[in-house]
């Protein structure tokens, strides 16, 4: 499957690259290294997030780090789209069914 992000996506990451990076610049590479690498996970085992309230909406945690990466499958294109990634502590537009 391939990956694509929405623009929203694509900018979370921005912001939360920038966030970081003004915090702990070796941070933020650890932790972008760890939304790839879930992202990678992901792109082998696409039905592996935890569905939620929305349907077609899946949730996958980063494991090291409190950031949730929302996603939807579209097979037809044999996509993942990313739909947004959020701090757990943000509010959340999706709840676990």
């Amino acid at each position: 499957m391939k990956l694509r992000f929405t623009p929203r996506a694509a900018q979370d990451l921005i912001e939360i690259a920038d966030y970081i990076r003004g915090r702990n610049p070796s941070a933020a590479v650890k932790l972008r290294d760890e939304i790839l690498a879930r992202l990678q996970t992901l792109i082998l085992f696409p039905e592996i997030g935890r569905r939620q309230n929305i349907e077609g909406v899946q949730k996958l945690a980063t494991r090291r780090y409190p950031y949730l990466i929302y996603y939807t499958l579209d097979r037809d294109a044999d996509e993942i789209i990313v739909l947004t990634i959020r701090h757990a502590a943000r509010r959340r537009e999706y709840r676990d069914v």
